[in-house]
């Protein structure tokens, strides 16, 4: 006996023969990418410190304004000099697979051979804030794009400033940064460049590693050994924090300038009351920003880590009372 198919069933078993098809058919390239939405890590440096307090919030609220660009996981060390932790942290986020890594490294030289295992895997890695060292990144054949403003130029900007409150021939000295990172070296050597040719004398220049209290103690020596400075160049506002209170526990107050470099939210009152003449504004809630930006460019346009370009430079002004 022949049976024939009654024609809205025979449409419902084509249908259902083509869904199925469809189901076992690879996904188009183009539509599974469309569906991939980029996980970006931001490693910082110490969480402790305001900037970068300031960064990760910058970051994080871009993210909840972008929540279908991209996924932003965040992270930070316990204090500056932590470079072994900030390792393990790239570490792990080469395990996590993230698409992008944005750093502002602890280290310049130190991060370098980690951020390459990064790059072997496949990851975008962005620059941020600390410039990593150039021989060391052509020494691994790494192209890792800066992101982040002059800080010579910064520097400079404020030891100009400073210089006009300053008589030719005063001495000066200056708290440098970690000594092993390009960002605390730029800011020394843009200083001594404002002093020089103000005609100031550099009479010390002693680490204070970013933080308020080695800031306070270095200070405290400076000023110990060196009776006549007139001025104190503090390579971010931490550390101009510590020397501001060594200026009042030395009795100098009035006596000694003290200039910063970041312009957080701590050193405002400072400034208003003219405990400290001068910071740098580098805008710390943008620059996490802008290095993301470049990352998502970068996986929006499928290009190889060698392609991207060397350096994007971010504004940074002089602030003052």
């Amino acid at each position: 006996m022949i049976r024939h198919f009654q024609p809205a069933r025979r449409r419902a078993i084509v249908a259902g023969a083509a869904f199925l098809a469809a189901s076992i058919l690879p996904v188009p390239a183009a539509f599974a990418q469309a569906a991939h939405k980029p996980k970006v890590a931001l490693v910082m440096k110490s969480l402790a410190n305001e900037f970068f307090l300031t960064m990760e919030t910058g970051a994080k609220d871009y993210q909840k304004q972008n929540p279908a660009k991209f996924d932003l996981v965040t992270n930070g060390i316990k204090d500056e000099t932590d470079t072994a932790n900030q390792i393990r942290i790239v570490e792990q986020m080469i395990v996590s697979k993230v698409d992008a890594l944005v750093i502002a490294p602890a280290d310049s030289k130190a991060l370098v051979p980690v951020l390459k295992k990064a790059v072997d895997a496949g990851i975008i890695v962005v620059n941020i804030d600390n410039k990593l060292d150039d021989e060391v990144l052509k020494s691994k054949s790494l192209n890792i794009p800066f992101v982040g403003p002059d800080n010579a130029k910064g520097a400079q900007k404020v030891g100009d400033y400073l210089a006009k409150h300053l008589k030719s021939g005063d001495n000066v000295g200056i708290i440098e940064g970690v000594t092993t990172t390009t960002n605390a070296q730029q800011r020394t050597a843009g200083f001594r460049q404002a002093m020089q040719s103000s005609g100031m004398k550099v009479v010390a220049l002693q680490s204070g590693e970013w933080e308020i209290d080695k800031g306070n103690a270095v200070a405290s020596q400076i000023l110990n050994a060196n009776p006549d400075v007139k001025a104190l160049l503090c390579g971010n506002d931490n550390m101009a924090i510590g020397a501001v209170s060594a200026v009042r526990a030395a009795g100098k107050q009035g006596k000694v300038q003290v200039v910063g470099y970041d312009d957080i939210n701590a050193i405002k009152p400072m400034l208003a009351d003219g405990r400290v003449l001068a910071t740098a504004n580098q805008y710390a809630a943008k620059q996490a920003v802008f290095g993301i930006d470049t990352a998502l460019k970068a996986l929006s346009e499928h290009k190889k880590q060698s392609e991207l370009s060397g350096v994007v430079e971010t504004p940074v002004d002089l602030v003052t009372r």
